[in-house]
């Protein structure tokens, strides 16, 4: 495909292909897989369930974000996003990607009302990662919103 170049070298005519992007050469390294930037062994999971999806973030014990994975980031769309089955693929995918960073236990923090607040817990004791500690900081409101005015007849 494309142009060929015809190069002379000590009178002789050698025909080459052009390069071709993202081509490995036969002189080249094998293939080179990605490794994490952080080795890390304890985090905090934090987990985001609403109604219409759940998001969870991988963090280091500071805080500081290291992987995050949500049901509408697979590929899930619609209602299909808030059940527990999407949770628990989205929980999948960020162990695998802790996993490769060496994590071996995580502090849970939970948040929202969903269906997929413990799906992704299990996902997490599925794929091997240790759980110490579940805390649950959903907001609840002490008081509720203002009360409608009386009706006048």
């Amino acid at each position: 495909m494309g142009k060929n170049k015809i190069v002379e070298e000590n009178k002789e005519i050698k025909k080459t292909e052009p390069k071709k992007e993202g081509a490995i050469s036969a002189g080249s390294a094998s293939p080179v897989t990605k490794q994490p930037k952080k080795k890390i062994d304890a985090g905090i999971l934090y987990v985001q369930s609403t109604y219409n999806n759940t998001m969870c973030l991988l963090t280091d014990m500071k805080g500081n974000a290291l992987a995050a994975s949500s049901a509408g980031a697979l590929g899930f769309k619609g209602a299909k996003k808030g059940t527990p089955f999407a949770a628990a693929k989205a929980g999948e995918a960020l162990a695998t990607k802790g996993q490769a960073m060496g994590l071996k236990e995580v502090s849970v923090v939970i948040k929202g009302v969903g269906s997929g607040r413990e799906s992704v817990v299990r996902s997490f004791i599925a794929k091997g990662v240790g759980i110490t500690g579940v805390k649950d900081v959903t907001p609840v409101p002490h008081n509720g919103p203002r009360p409608k005015k009386p009706r006048r007849v």
